[in-house]
């Protein structure tokens, strides 16, 4: 059997090639299948042995060529993740999950992002995948745009689309195309629903902008919670998603309520436009919540340290990238697998409270 140190000399010195599974086989005293036996987890190998295999890995720093076990497998593992370059929390958060949760299950992650969000964009991301050999692709697509282009794709893998829709199913609905999604209606009807229990009547929606699917998701649901109790919705406030916006919101939202006009409660698209909401309140001298009930929506890191801290709804994103991830995986090997829908969850603190004495109950 070849010792350790003369394996070291023979592949770990200045100029030699990288250790190979031959060489682990010849420094463990093992066969070439019993090292990859152990690589793969197979449940057959003795520990001992198993021990013997590790423990040279680690002498001669051996790493799997996963090129070459594509080639011999037929195998990318690998999985093709599309994303619009956003750096707002919620795409990102959805990009890290399911990073994190690909990793989790053995496979590399290849993650193209968008320029422009055009559909010859999305297709020449679509079409580099497919020549990079994925085995899945994961569409993070919370534009029209977006997903229109993958509609209009056949791939012959897998492909999830993370993304809601405007009629209580995911979206898009095309061949071979899986569809996940959190229930952004669900979450802004249970956020409406909790400022109409403490009593407010006029609830101000503050919306992102109506090409995402989420914001308009989320828009009717705050519509469907008020006319569930009888209480007409007025026309939302469209903004971006950013905080400028919700503060120039806030401004002539805090003029309205000082002069005894504006709504008792709002409720914000995202957290980043409840911040800015908070900050123009505030700068009006007016109290949240005893003027003005703010709720916000994502539970951004941070959003329990704003002035007040801030009730939100939580998107439950490490749940969203590990059933991506899985729905891939179940089609790959040959599964019904159903579309999905995640609850999300409210997050109540001190930025919502009863209205103002004064002020008249809700239906």
């Amino acid at each position: 059997m070849t010792t350790v140190p003369d394996a070291r000399r023979a592949v770990g010195s200045p100029g030699a090639r990288r250790p190979s599974m031959s060489d682990v086989a010849a420094v463990a005293g093992v066969s070439h299948q019993t090292v990859s036996r152990v690589l793969n987890g197979h449940p057959s190998v003795r520990g001992q042995t198993r021990e013997r295999v590790l423990a040279a890995i680690e002498t001669l720093g051996y790493r799997r060529n996963s090129a070459a076990r594509a080639l011999a497998t037929a195998r990318s593992d690998t999985l093709g993740v599309v994303t619009t370059g956003s750096v707002l929390f919620g795409p990102t958060s959805t990009l890290v999950a399911v990073e994190g949760a690909a990793r989790d299950r053995g496979y590399f992650v290849s993650v193209a992002t968008l320029r422009t969000h055009d559909s010859s964009a999305m297709l020449a991301a679509l079409e580099h995948f497919m020549a990079q050999g994925v085995e899945g692709i994961v569409v993070i697509a919370p534009q029209d745009d977006v997903a229109a282009a993958v509609e209009s794709f056949r791939a012959p893998v897998p492909v999830v689309v993370v993304a809601a829709s405007d009629d209580d199913r995911t979206t898009p609905a095309g061949p071979g195309t899986l569809s996940l999604a959190v229930d952004q209606r669900l979450g802004a009807r249970i956020a409406t629903e909790h400022l109409l229990d403490l009593g407010h009547r006029d609830v101000v929606h503050v919306a992102g902008p109506q090409d995402w699917f989420d914001a308009r998701e989320r828009a009717a649901g705050w519509r469907a919670a008020l006319e569930s109790r009888g209480v007409a919705p007025t026309r939302p406030r469209v903004c971006s998603w950013s905080a400028g916006d919700g503060y120039a919101a806030g401004r002539d939202l805090a003029e309205a309520v000082a002069a005894g006009e504006g709504p008792t409660a709002v409720l914000a698209g995202n957290d980043q436009l409840a911040l800015g909401l908070l900050r123009a309140l505030w700068e009006r001298g007016l109290d949240v919540p005893g003027d003005v009930s703010v709720v916000g929506f994502d539970d951004v890191e941070g959003a329990a340290y704003f002035v007040p801290p801030l009730t939100t709804v939580r998107q439950p994103f490490d749940v969203l990238g590990a059933r991506a991830v899985a729905m891939v995986h179940g089609a790959l090997a040959g599964a019904a697998v159903p579309t999905e829908r995640i609850a999300p969850e409210l997050v109540v603190r001190s930025s919502t409270g009863p209205p103002a004495a004064g002020s008249a109950p809700a239906g």
